[in-house]
């Protein structure tokens, strides 16, 4: 970088909102794993607690030295259905309370791990998580879970899918005090990566090493000023221009993570270079749509802005760290999106185009508030359909809904902080039962017979 775009890097941090948005720690469990649950609850603290003891000063004094902003600090751990199998308990509530304790005693905001993949079918730990889910969400306020049901290889665990609208609707209820805020800790995945440092969905693949310093960047803001510049133009110099800024924010996360890992002690794994909006004025992916020539999001000419985006900060990125993963292009929450919140409440985006935009995104459906009296299939179905999406495309997919109890559509819903508030979706009319009921597997698509 020379001096000017030193100097445009200081004015994106001061105008626009960029920042570091988490340096995660992903620690191991494996070895916490005992017959005697007591015993594996104190592995797990102490393997934490020690761990990520110096987590959150580093990040503070990374902040301080280069006046970059870090917003969060957080912890994945390896899945917990793994962790909890030997014990033989049959409610793992309690490993989500103690991953909450040891959260707070690093001071870290949220962990990740409270997991299972179950794409291909269940193990008994893997169906004792998942009803856990509920409670052990509503119980804690740190921890978060996140169940993948299906992949490209091998298809969609339907059963999964099915028990996973009762589990969401479950955990709705059990948090209706906070607007059934627990959904919001709860992802279902296609195609979950194992290095992913947001969250709710965050967990320590298996094949990761011991300790890990994962970065997640920001810059929605930043993007959406620096193609004002290019009002008019076509759109290979619009995507130049976001490449090229994608290129600046993927460097300050690189220098971040390098510089985290080196003073933990901990491994550099990856940076995810995902466009992460905020409720915040000016940091949102709808307003960067709309600058390309949207009237509104959810207009015609939706996705493919939403395409030309990704695929931009994509090429920008990758170029600018070592090592890319986790989920790497733009997010497009409801709630935690301010441009998003005030498309929905105008009637221009809906849940159908909202679905037709995650072909093309990072992610999939997320933070989107539904009607409370939505049904268990009608959630499974969703699910289902962006499953789909994911296995065909070979790409990440991801359900993050809040069926907020006692609501309905119009109503607006508080969540508070990054998670923002949003309005109450309209669902289908038209049911899905027969079609959630039938059980089973939905068969990978042709193009996953690659050996």
């Amino acid at each position: 970088m020379n001096n000017l775009d030193i100097i445009e890097t200081i004015k994106m941090i001061g105008d626009q909102h960029l920042d570091i948005r988490t340096i995660t720690m992903g620690i191991s469990l494996l070895d916490c794993a005992d017959g005697d649950m007591s015993k594996a609850l104190v592995k797990i603290y102490d393997k934490i607690t020690k761990s990520a003891e110096n987590l959150v000063k580093t990040g503070e004094d990374i902040e301080k030295e280069y006046r970059i902003p870090i917003i969060n600090k957080r912890i994945s751990v390896t899945p917990i259905s793994l962790v909890a199998a030997a014990s033989g308990e049959k409610n793992y509530t309690p490993y989500a309370e103690i991953l909450d304790k040891a959260a707070s005693a690093c001071g870290v905001n949220f962990i990740g791990g409270f997991s299972a993949l179950v794409h291909k079918g269940y193990t008994d730990s893997d169906k004792i998580l998942i009803d856990s889910i509920p409670e052990a969400l509503a119980s804690t306020e740190k921890a978060c879970s996140s169940v993948n049901v299906a992949t490209t290889k091998a298809g969609i665990n339907m059963n999964a899918v099915r028990d996973m609208g009762e589990i969401i609707k479950k955990t709705a209820k059990l948090t209706a005090d906070s607007g059934s805020c627990g959904c919001a800790k709860l992802v279902v995945f296609a195609n979950v990566p194992e290095d992913n440092p947001f969250m709710a969905g965050a967990f320590h693949g298996i094949g990761e090493p011991e300790r890990v310093i994962n970065v997640g960047v920001s810059g929605p803001g930043a993007i959406k000023s620096a193609i004002e510049n290019v009002r008019g133009e076509d759109f290979e110099t619009l995507s130049e221009m976001i490449k090229k800024t994608a290129f600046k924010i993927t460097r300050m996360g690189q220098l971040v993570a390098k510089e985290a890992s080196e003073r933990l002690g901990v491994p550099f794994g990856i940076v995810d270079l995902s466009l992460a909006p905020t409720p915040a004025i000016g940091d949102s992916v709808a307003a960067i749509l709309e600058e390309m020539g949207l009237e509104k999001t959810g207009a015609h000419g939706t996705t493919a802005a939403l395409a030309l985006l990704n695929d931009a900060v994509k090429k920008g990125g990758i170029m600018a760290s070592s090592y890319v993963g986790g989920l790497s292009g733009a997010f497009i929450p409801v709630s935690e999106d301010s441009g998003m919140t005030e498309a929905v409440s105008l009637g221009a985006l809906s849940l159908e185009k909202l679905e037709a935009m995650t072909c093309v995104c990072s992610v999939g459906l997320d933070m989107i508030v539904l009607p409370g009296d939505t049904s268990a299939s009608a959630i499974s179905a969703i699910i289902a359909d962006e499953a789909a999406i994911g296995m065909v495309n070979s790409k990440t997919t991801a359900v993050r809904v809040i069926p907020a109890y006692g609501r309905k559509v119009g109503d607006i819903v508080e969540f508070g902080g990054l998670l923002g508030s949003g309005p109450v979706m309209p669902v289908s009319k038209f049911g899905s039962d027969i079609f959630i009921k039938r059980g089973g597997r939905i068969p990978a698509p042709v193009h996953s017979m690659k050996n």
